[in-house]
């Protein structure tokens, strides 16, 4: 087995796999303080980043010479970099599935998907402020895209469909628990 291809397998064992909840969706769960910076890009890893294009290919490894897996066409959408080589990412979905994609097709604006891995017939609580006791703003169902004003470790204060308001930061992927977000 080569240098990279060793170096590659122990990444993805100490990176670990996050909760696995129903439908194959995943609850996202690290040490925050455990995190090393990537080689690349000095940046924490893993990391939650988004989607900069609406059509992002995901290959196999890092480079153009990897076949094209998937492609995923949801610009803003969250995935988390588990591995850097060179100017690749390794990226995980909010479904569990990795691959590899060029970084400049990512970007450090932070969003997240409200609980993907709830029933889509449920609905998840937007509320007024970080309390659970104040108004609801919106129901949003699960899977819904929201862009992150800020999290403070048990709240994000997202914007979703044109309404902002504060979810439980334990109901959203592309945040970890306990994380603070400016």
């Amino acid at each position: 087995m080569s240098r990279i291809a060793i170096s590659l397998a122990l990444i993805l064992f100490l990176t670990g796999a996050p909760f696995v909840g129903p439908a194959g969706a995943q609850r996202a769960t690290i040490d925050l303080n455990s995190r090393k910076k990537g080689p690349s890009s000095g940046q924490p890893t893993p990391r939650f980043v988004s989607l900069k294009a609406d059509e992002v290919n995901v290959r196999k490894g890092p480079g153009w010479d990897h076949a094209v897996s998937w492609v995923f066409r949801r610009a803003g959408l969250p995935v988390e970099v588990i591995a850097e080589f060179d100017v690749w990412r390794q990226v995980r979905d909010s479904e569990g599935a990795t691959g590899w994609v060029i970084g400049t097709l990512l970007s450090g604006r932070r969003t997240v998907l409200v609980a993907p891995w709830e029933a889509k017939n449920r609905s998840i609580e937007l509320y007024e402020s970080a309390v659970r006791s104040s108004a609801v703003e919106a129901r949003l169902s699960p899977g819904v895209l929201g862009d992150v004003a800020g999290c403070d470790g048990e709240w994000c204060k997202i914007t979703a469909g044109g309404v902002a308001g504060y979810i439980r930061q334990d109901m959203v992927w592309g945040a970890y628990p306990g994380e603070k977000l400016n």
